[in-house]
């Protein structure tokens, strides 16, 4: 493809608008120095030096979704402490009128960094299902009618529901909206019949109580069959880490390796994956051409310490040289 497809098609992603339903949350950082170990454990004592919160999960998609030049629109349920949440929205320049309030603890995740690499995490979530999904799913079946893809971003957090996947999915079909999937264990086979499913090779096996590596093709595309006829995917878009991306439609199977990068923190990567694939499956690309920018894009977002938001004009220079 020539540069100046590639160019055509990135300004193009101005037109979408995206509909992010699922768990958001908000990572906070730590940021200090190693300087001695305690004398009470042999852990390392971390001199704070920088606390930082960003927005993360499902909210970290629609950052994503801003950042290649789209409108999204996150629909979620946060806890009654929501102050942090909606400040870091507003700050983001993010709209809240999908976002409801239940009596529960927003979800955030501290890490602990030092030395260029995690120290600790410290999650404190409440992760039961929400309480006020009939009001969750009204609020988000109004804001569908005129967006032109769906993502569900499930973390198991509680917001993605039986009734909240299987209403929102017939209701996204009813209106012919492109509907993407990154999902967990929880409620992996409540998915069907979306256009992309995008698991990773964790989770495939997780759900298919198998161990299947990497670099079994032939066990893994049979699996990958099997997993996308059950779900009734178009789809099925498979994450393999430092190993690349697999990807199969109805007629074809792709395999790509990762590019070469410099990896220093996966955080966050799979939300770039998710991000980019509803973009170019939006612009209609090739399952080739979407899995090839979906592991650019997941890649490049290692190169940074913490979760961040992938940049567009890097990405487009990376894939004019690279795909």
């Amino acid at each position: 493809m020539s540069l100046k497809n590639w160019k055509s098609i990135f300004d193009g992603f101005e037109k979408f608008k995206v509909l992010i339903v699922g768990d958001a949350m908000i990572d906070a950082y730590m940021w200090g120095n190693i300087n001695r170990q305690s004398p009470e454990a042999p852990i390392p004592i971390v001199d704070i030096t920088k606390h930082e919160k960003r927005l993360g999960g499902a909210a970290n998609v629609a950052i994503n979704i801003k950042a290649l030049g789209a409108e999204p629109i996150l629909c979620s349920v946060i806890g009654n402490d929501k102050d942090a949440f909606f400040q870091l929205m507003k700050e983001e320049g993010l709209s809240t009128q999908g976002i409801l309030t239940d009596n529960r603890k927003t979800t955030i995740k501290t890490r602990v960094i030092s030395e260029g690499k995690h120290q600790l995490r410290i999650d404190e979530e409440d992760v039961f299902p929400i309480k006020n999904e009939d009001d969750f799913i009204k609020n988000t079946m109004a804001l569908m009618v005129d967006i032109d893809v769906v993502i569900f971003q499930d973390y198991n957090k509680g917001v993605l529901t039986g009734k909240v996947i299987n209403t929102l999915i017939t209701e996204s079909k009813r209106l012919d909206k492109l509907t993407l999937v990154d999902p967990k264990k929880d409620n992996y086979w409540s998915y069907k019949n979306v256009d992309l499913f995008k698991p990773n090779l964790n989770e495939l096996n997780q759900i298919s109580d198998n161990n299947i590596e990497a670099t079994q093709i032939e066990e893994l595309t049979q699996e990958v069959s099997a997993q996308q006829q059950k779900l009734n995917a178009k789809y099925f878009m498979l994450t393999l880490s430092q190993f690349g991306i697999h990807i199969q439609d109805e007629n074809n199977t792709h395999r790509f390796p990762a590019f070469e990068r410099d990896v220093i923190d996966v955080s966050g990567a799979g939300d770039c994956v998710i991000a980019t694939a509803s973009l170019a499956l939006a612009s209609r690309l090739s399952s080739e051409n979407i899995a090839q920018l979906s592991n650019l894009a997941g890649g490049l977002s290692c190169e940074k310490v913490g979760v961040n938001p992938i940049e567009k004009e890097n990405l487009l220079k990376e894939t004019n040289r690279l795909i």
